[in-house]
Parts: C-alpha cells; sequence; structure tokens
C-alpha cells in the first residue's frame, strides 16, 4: 500500500510540473500602478493592460520560459515598440525596452 501512495504521489508531481503555467503568467502591477495581464497566446505570451486609460491593448508579446522572456514591448502613451525583456524573480517581473539595444530603461513589476 505505501508503495502505491508513493508512486501515486510522485505521478501527481510530475503532471503538476508539466501542465504547470510559466512563471510569467499572471496579473501584474505595473511601475506606473495599472494592471497588465500576461497570458499565453499561440506560441508566445501576449501583454495586456487591464486597466488605466488604454485598458485592453497589447503593449508586448514576448517567448522564453522558465524566468528568462524576451520579445516587443511598446508605450502606450508614446505608441512606440521597442525590443524587450523580461526577468522573474519572485513576485518581480523586471522590465527591459531598449532602441538598438544601446538606449534601456526598466522598471519592475509586482505580481498581485
Amino acid at each position: 500500500m505505501k508503495k502505491l501512495t508513493i508512486l501515486t504521489g510522485l505521478a501527481f508531481l510530475i503532471s503538476t510540473n508539466v501542465f504547470a503555467a510559466e512563471a510569467i503568467e499572471g496579473n501584474w502591477k505595473t511601475a506606473s500602478g495599472e494592471t497588465a495581464a500576461i497570458a499565453k497566446c499561440g506560441s508566445a505570451f501576449c501583454v495586456t493592460l487591464k486597466t488605466g486609460k488604454h485598458a485592453g491593448k497589447q503593449i508586448g508579446k514576448m517567448t522564453g520560459s522558465g524566468n528568462s522572456y524576451s520579445g516587443e514591448i511598446t508605450d502606450p502613451a508614446a505608441d512606440k515598440t521597442y525590443s524587450g525583456s523580461g526577468t522573474v524573480s519572485g513576485n518581480s517581473l523586471s522590465m527591459k525596452g531598449c532602441v538598438l539595444k544601446v538606449l534601456c530603461k526598466s522598471q519592475t513589476w509586482t505580481r498581485l
């Protein structure tokens, strides 16, 4: 009976890890105080504002896994798109947008 319990527990852990959401998925409070949702869209992760003046606007698309992602991010106020990256560390998401990989701006978002 112990063997069956251990095998069942192991199978549950394996299946949970296979279907676990990526670290970047979820709702995040942006540096400007708005809420952004990051969710799977095709083979990437789409960043969509849920609150604020630009609610409903998709402002980014990233690919990656674990804690490192890259793609494009748009400043909705200026309507300019930059190459971007995101790094997840616990409940923080460090977002970086760059022009020509030289002029970069970073901000930290917090998981809600």
